[in-house]
């Protein structure tokens, strides 16, 4: 699998690439797709393994396509779901 495969926007496939990333690590191929596609999701894996990047690249993709077509982005929905969170 590829980090095209996984249908990111031809900007951050382009950012991917720049920094030497070919392969996108187990936590990357389960958790990009559900993120495009506007689900909520919670991940856990091991520290180094693309956390970070399993989320914010499909998040930095709907920002990116929301201004794209004019509808702006909001992060209070964010904010709002954060607040309700509890975190131990």
């Amino acid at each position: 699998m590829t980090f095209q495969d996984l249908q990111l926007i031809a900007p951050l496939l382009k950012a991917v690439a720049e920094e030497g990333y070919t392969t996108p690590s187990p936590i990357q191929q389960k958790a990009i797709p559900p993120v495009l596609a506007g689900r909520d999701l919670v991940g856990c894996a091991q520290t180094g393994t693309g956390k970070t990047a399993a989320f914010a690249l499909p998040l930095a993709a709907l920002i990116y396509l929301s201004f794209r077509s004019g509808d702006g982005f909001s992060l209070e929905q964010y904010r709002r779901a954060l607040s309700d969170a509890e975190f131990l």
